[in-house]
């Protein structure tokens, strides 16, 4: 059975574990069965807990459906090729199954990840997590969360999630910077108008005690956030390449069109986006110190 959820949409119920990808980067990654009975997730082991510097964290809480995850790879795998890390600096931990990260001071970075859940169901592993980013923001932890990642943020800090009142928002759309964004080292030198890939019919409908909006769209007035020093957020999808966003949207065209979407003029109009795809990037020069 199928429904509409955030970030990917209608995911299909049966999951089976996808064949090897020759366009996947070389992670030791193995399919096991989480505590949910018929459900896969990746796990990457711990390999960077044996050197000597902390990995960066990625808190995996969803992927795509299944015909999009063989092609492209799941939402982890996508975030970790966005961050430019080698496997041995990488700790994934698939919070949707049922796995739970160390203590915050194990990390130098946490990163998480997009999903189809919804932030407004408080499904138990999802609250979990946010009691644990409230733990990881308390000790200082530099974070930056992505689409479900942006919204779970704010939810565990503080803010209200809900439906975006202006409707659905896919596609590459623009970004436009806010006088926030000013002097933050995140987003020095970046053009005052950028494009980003979309793809979310929830939002942050209110921010946590002394966030910041660094960016809005058209669509939504929260489409990057800051919270204290070093966490951030962004309602756009950085790890996203158009090949993927077009995939999306022809397999579930159909459905959005029901939805009086313009789907050929947003597939039209999906292109790359190079200065979103480098904020992942960016984020761990400037913030995740070794």
């Amino acid at each position: 059975m199928s429904r509409s959820a955030d970030c990917t949409y209608f995911h299909d119920a049966a999951v089976t574990p996808p064949p090897p990808l020759d366009n996947r980067l070389d992670y030791d990654v193995r399919w096991l069965p989480s505590p949910a009975a018929g459900i896969f997730h990746a796990h990457t082991p711990m390999t960077a807990a044996i050197s000597s510097a902390r990995p960066v964290l990625i808190l995996h809480t969803g992927d795509p459906d299944d015909t999009l995850k063989s092609q492209f790879g799941g939402y982890a795998e996508q975030l970790a090729r966005a961050s430019g890390l080698t496997p041995d600096a990488l700790e994934v931990v698939a919070v949707h199954a049922g796995e739970r990260p160390r203590a915050p001071d194990q990390y130098r970075a946490a990163l998480i990840t997009g999903s189809p859940a919804m932030v407004t169901d408080l499904e138990p592993w999802s609250e979990d997590t946010a009691a644990w980013l409230r733990e990881a923001a308390a000790a200082g932890l530099p974070m930056f969360g992505i689409c479900y990642g942006h919204q779970l943020l704010a939810h565990a800090l503080g803010g209200k999630v809900g439906y975006n009142p202006a409707g659905r928002e896919v596609g590459t759309q623009t970004v436009e910077l806010l006088p926030a964004a000013a002097g933050d080292k995140l987003l020095a030198g970046l053009p005052p108008t950028f494009p980003a890939q979309m793809l979310h019919a929830q939002t942050v409908l209110q921010l946590p005690p002394g966030a910041a909006v660094l960016a809005r769209s058209d669509l939504d007035p929260h489409q990057m956030i800051r919270i204290g020093r070093n966490i951030f957020s962004t309602q756009f999808h950085p790890e996203f390449g158009p090949d993927f966003v077009r995939a999306h949207l022809e397999r579930f065209g159909r459905r959005y069109a029901a939805e009086n979407l313009d789907v050929p003029g947003l597939s039209a109009n999906v292109r790359a986006t190079p200065v979103s795809g480098e904020l992942v990037r960016r984020f761990l020069d400037a913030y995740a110190l070794a």
